[in-house]
């Protein structure tokens, strides 16, 4: 057993509380991907970042751990990931730019500003769609659905099957019908996003995020389903190069999540936030 230190961060979150915790440990030499799980399994946050030295190319790495298994790429630990590697001084910005490393690969990042108004992107690995016919959705869902929508299963590393709601207000009332979602083929996890209701509401989309096949039964606010969805909107031509948005995740749990969404000119899917520092003490393992 080893004393190591410990973070607990609120990614998305204008202030502590009203976004999606994340336990990082800064210093993960010595834990192999057994321990690593299963200190993700035991503080049972939706992920736990575990920083090892980087390669070349990269300014950091880290692994991503659910309380179950290990992620390629997510977008609440990918930012928050980023606010502790400037904050703790493991990565200097050159001209608000990092080179993030994970099991998807070498991902750049934007950096601005500083402390609790850091703001930081992360630019999602490629999204793609995948192959699968779409499933039978329980009635809740059914009827929830915009008019002709379908289920489509898409892929950043993590994948989830996405679906548009109709109705803002309805979205935001659903009970998830959670055997029926965690039976979704591809690892049961749905993202289900809808127009906001007013535009005047600082906000564009309303997403929520059910992720009960991998022990997660709502996620407070997830990044990478929002890229997901920034995708989709891409391949509908609702979205262009150039253009960005946020989109508002949480307030069914409790929180008040922001995601910070941008496609860059050459199409590249952005996912940003504020992070908060709510805890840093030491964990014995």
């Amino acid at each position: 057993m080893s004393q190591r230190r410990f973070l607990q961060l609120d990614v998305f979150a204008a202030r502590p509380g009203s976004g999606n915790p994340l336990a990082v440990i800064p210093d993960a030499e010595g834990l192999d991907a057994a321990a690593m799980q299963a200190i993700a399994a035991w503080l049972d946050l939706s992920e736990t970042v575990f920083f090892l030295p980087p390669d070349d190319g990269a300014d950091y790495r880290i692994r991503i751990f659910t309380p179950k298994m290990e992620l390629p790429f997510a977008g609440h630990p990918s930012v928050g990931a980023a606010w502790a590697a400037v904050e703790l001084g493991l990565a200097t910005p050159i001209d608000g730019r990092l080179v993030q490393q994970c099991a998807a690969g070498l991902l750049p990042v934007r950096v601005q500003g500083g402390g609790r108004f850091r703001l930081l992107h992360v630019r999602s690995p490629q999204a793609v769609q995948r192959e699968i016919a779409t499933p039978e959705l329980p009635p809740g869902l059914t009827a929830l659905a915009q008019p002709a929508s379908q289920a489509r299963l898409w892929n950043n590393g993590p994948d989830w099957w996405l679906l548009e709601a109709a109705d803002e207000t309805a979205l935001r009332r659903y009970t998830p019908e959670l055997a029926a979602i965690a039976a979704l083929p591809a690892g049961g996890k749905l993202a289900v996003f809808a127009a906001a209701a007013r535009p005047d509401v600082g906000y564009q989309y309303a997403v929520r995020a059910f992720a009960p096949g991998v022990g997660i039964n709502e996620d407070p606010v997830t990044g990478s389903a929002n890229a997901l969805v920034a995708a989709h909107l891409l391949e509908q031509g609702r979205l262009a190069p150039g253009q960005q948005y946020r989109a508002s995740q949480g307030r069914e749990r409790g929180r008040n999540g922001e995601v910070h969404v941008q496609v860059d000119e050459e199409g590249h899917i952005w996912i940003g936030g504020e992070v908060q520092p709510v805890i840093d003490g030491q964990i014995d393992w």
